[in-house]
């Protein structure tokens, strides 16, 4: 890891740049996909499936005898643990409910706001080396009490042609009604166009790499919305003199073991936790099981040493973190301060990881810096809100000459004259 004190804000930019690949690096690859499962649709998704997962199957959407028999693989203390994070993410979620907004802006003007659930929404579930089931309970889970009418799932099927048991087993609990072994491009492509087996949705949500985020962005030009453009793994930790040096260096491998593209950044004010975290780092990074992926991130993260805490804010807002987490004695001056952070964990008993999977907050979160304008994903993702009026007789006499003055200075006659014919009858 990369070592920093006190830099100059010139720096910062340099400094706090993400290791990914630009846009035009990725885009001709994804508009070629994207080109073909318009046209040619299953074939298209087959050829690629093909091409990127190294399976040709005749069939890919998942049967009842597969999800069955995933259940069956599954240990009943997985099946728990499974059940207690979905619960908590259900309480949470349903929490945001809100009901209908009404209010009467002039006599006899009424105006309402109500929610109405997105008909059919699209969930990509990462496979590969770490098979995101944990992903299914954040999608599935709030769009069902959204209220969604399909949910659809794509992930990528493993070199035999299955997918993870436990994919499959969350899926069927949380209410998804399809599930397609299709992964990375030839997936949202599938979901944008649909195909003559992939249903055509209208939003996409679910984290993936940097070709998936692409082909994510590039689903918006064809009508489709996305829940964000969420790319590889993030996490930044301020952790002052009082941190547990074991802690913050298992927080920092929990997100570098995502992926080699992922980053990790530590901030902190004191050079001593910092070369101790950097050495429980090297001592941990030995025992994980992914610890060439984890190895790869680590070489392109951050050690940032800043004096005063209100420059380390500063740089944290700049960065706009996916994960903030704050081990600090004055954890109130960051917690407060922070504009720009998907999702923020505080204390030195609160890891990252349980916002992963069962505290009950969303995990799908804005990387990449987008933290400074999107949302992390919430009940409100999975619901469109539209407005509602009714006008009585007197509300149109009460506003009407308004309108009618507007329309005029704006040079658009009919709306003017739709006002007019109104006014006029009441007379």
């Amino acid at each position: 890891m990369k070592k920093f004190y006190n830099p100059d804000r010139s720096e910062w930019a340099e400094i706090l740049k993400r290791p990914t690949q630009t846009v035009e690096d990725i885009e001709e690859t994804v508009n070629q996909v994207f080109a073909e499962v318009k046209v040619k649709g299953n074939d298209a998704v087959s050829k690629y499936t093909e091409l990127f997962d190294g399976i040709n199957l005749e069939e890919t959407r998942v049967s009842k005898e597969e999800v069955s028999s995933a259940e069956a693989q599954i240990s009943d203390d997985l099946k728990q643990a499974i059940q207690l994070a979905k619960a908590n993410i259900e309480k949470f979620h349903a929490a945001q409910k809100t009901g209908k907004i009404e209010v009467e802006t002039t006599n006899g003007v009424q105006c309402w706001q109500e929610k109405r659930p997105i008909q059919k929404v699209g969930l990509y579930i990462p496979g590969g080396s770490a098979p995101l089931f944990s992903t299914i309970l954040m999608l599935a889970a709030p769009a069902n009490i959204a209220g969604c009418e399909e949910i659809v799932l794509c992930t990528p099927p493993d070199k035999e042609g299955n997918v993870h048991p436990a994919i499959l087993y969350t899926a069927a609990l949380c209410g998804v009604t399809k599930i397609f072994k299709i992964g990375g491009i030839q997936a949202i492509a599938a979901m944008t166009f649909g195909t003559e087996n992939v249903p055509k949705v209208y939003k996409i949500f679910g984290p993936g790499n940097q070709f998936v985020t692409v082909a994510k962005q590039l689903a918006t030009r064809h009508n489709v919305a996305i829940d964000m453009p969420a790319g590889p793994s993030e996490l930044l930790v301020f952790a002052d003199a009082t941190a547990n040096t074991a802690f913050v260096a298992s927080d920092l491998l929990s997100q570098a073991e995502h992926g080699a593209d992922s980053q990790v950044i530590l901030v902190s004010n004191s050079k001593e936790l910092i070369d101790s975290v950097e050495k429980e780092v090297e001592n941990q990074l030995k025992d994980l099981p992914r610890k060439s992926i984890a190895e790869k991130a680590i070489a392109h993260s951050r050690l940032i040493y800043v004096e005063k805490k209100e420059d380390a804010l500063e740089l944290i807002n700049e960065y706009g973190p996916e994960h903030f987490i704050v081990c600090a004695e004055d954890e109130t001056f960051y917690t407060e301060g922070i504009q720009n952070a998907g999702s923020v964990f505080i204390g030195n008993y609160t890891p990252e990881s349980a916002g992963d999977y069962a505290s009950g907050t969303n995990h799908t979160l804005p990387t990449n810096g987008y933290a400074k304008q999107y949302s992390g994903v919430n009940l409100d993702s999975f619901m469109k809100s539209m407005t509602f009026q009714k006008i009585s007789e007197n509300g149109i006499r009460e506003i009407g000459p308004a309108i009618e003055l507007m329309a005029e200075a704006e040079g658009l006659e009919a709306h003017k004259n739709a006002v007019t014919l109104r006014l006029k009858e009441l007379k």
